[in-house]
């Protein structure tokens, strides 16, 4: 593991309000990959920190595959979080109508297993599982069979909520792992077949050759509304390996997901409905606005949380808050683009915006999906024809701030 940096030692500053000692110094609802980061990071650079991890099922990381390509993260990040990948591959590809291209960088993916059997092994008996949460407050947890765990501070980890205060579109998709009866021939991930047909918003199909006979294949859409058909996308999938001429021997996994796609909201509002509760992940609003995609941001959270000089709540709060309404203003240009793609676009549409996107400098794609784009990508991003009605695209980009009918409840 890496101990780069010295351990400060437990923050004492603060307990609970009745004056007993706290069970532990951090106390983290939610064994999904925010909360995982965040006790596997303290773990590493701040042992002897008590921590406990509180998960409702029975292993970490539910039922999911966290995807990310190597230029998401700094090279420092990489490095502690390359054993809980469980595949990687130099490159990818994407198909349009028309056309098709491979793009250079390493792409990787995180099972549940792969982060189950390394996170499990590190934290141990800190991970109670079967622990149903009822309440969480700054100091303490109440859990289904009565007992109260109280602590320095607790951060709440257990994922998206409702909130009125965020508008957003959503990219949902349902994903089988599938044992085929030959080897399907794929050596580079597929991030978007888009040449299927386009229902009910931007559609594409994700692939990924886990195996020389396996494959992880995801029926995607960013759609206006967030229900899912598991039936239809089960044959969509199937249909989808037939036309590749890929018989399915058998269905090893399935997950499904509903990500947030943010367009507007109001922050602030949205971090104030928990009062002075410290969050992690889509529950902090701590994604990739346009990919929904939270492995990075929760990287970059995890690292934060471990540099704090103080653990008690107020101060884990403020920090983790601070944090994320700068990730918020750091993203207006991408809720911008967000808005184009689902206010500007007819469903219909939305392919041709996407299409234009992946002929673009495969560097600007890449600090795309890194969050981290430079002037000039904007101003690219932004000139030659636009693949949307300019009124409707101006209309779009200057939307008056504040939620809109789509408030923010999903579920991934």
């Amino acid at each position: 593991m890496n101990r780069s940096q010295p351990d400060a030692g437990p923050a004492r500053q603060s307990g609970p309000r009745d004056g007993r000692e706290a069970d532990a110094d951090l106390v983290v609802v939610g064994g999904g990959l925010a909360g995982c980061l965040i006790a596997w990071r303290l773990d590493q650079l701040r042992p002897s920190l008590h921590v406990r991890v509180l998960e409702a099922g029975q292993t970490l990381g539910g039922n999911h595959t966290w995807s990310f390509h190597a230029s998401d993260l700094a090279p420092a990040q990489l490095d502690w979080m390359l054993p809980l990948v469980a595949h990687r591959w130099p490159g990818h590809e994407v198909r349009f109508p028309g056309f098709s291209r491979q793009l250079d960088g390493a792409y990787m993916s995180i099972t549940s297993d792969s982060l189950h059997a390394v996170l499990h092994k590190a934290l141990g008996s800190r991970v109670q599982f079967g622990a149903k949460v009822l309440h969480v407050d700054p100091t303490s947890v109440r859990l289904a069979n009565g007992t109260t765990i109280s602590a320095r501070a607790v951060i709440d980890a257990r994922g998206p909520r409702h909130s009125a205060h965020l508008d957003v579109g959503y990219q949902k998709f349902l994903g089988q792992v599938l044992r085929l009866d030959q080897p399907h021939g794929l050596t580079l991930p597929i991030l978007m077949d888009a040449t299927v047909d386009q229902q009910g918003g931007y559609r594409f199909v994700y692939v990924l050759p886990l195996s020389p006979d396996v494959l992880l294949i995801e029926d995607t859409c960013y759609a206006d509304g967030p229900d899912v058909d598991p039936a239809l996308l089960r044959m969509r999938i199937a249909a989808y390996a037939r036309s590749n001429g890929w018989t399915v021997e058998a269905v090893l996994r399935e997950e499904e997901g509903v990500l947030p796609i943010l367009l507007d909201g109001d922050v602030a509002a949205f971090w104030d409905e928990q009062t002075g509760v410290p969050r992690a992940g889509l529950s902090a609003g701590l994604f990739h606005p346009t990919t929904g995609y939270s492995l990075p941001e929760a990287v970059a959270l995890a690292e934060l949380t471990a540099a704090q000089p103080r653990f008690d709540a107020a101060s884990l709060h403020a920090a983790i808050r601070a944090h994320a309404l700068g990730r918020w203003r750091a993203g207006h240009f991408f809720r911008m683009l967000n808005r184009m793609l689902f206010r500007a676009a007819a469903p219909a549409q939305r392919r041709q915006v996407m299409a234009r996107f992946y002929t673009l400098d495969a560097g600007l794609i890449a600090r795309f999906y890194a969050a981290r784009l430079r002037t000039f990508d904007k101003v690219r991003l932004l000139t030659g024809r636009p693949p949307v009605p300019l009124g409707a695209a101006l209309r779009a980009v200057l939307a008056a701030r504040g939620a809109g009918p789509n408030k923010l409840k999903v579920s991934a």
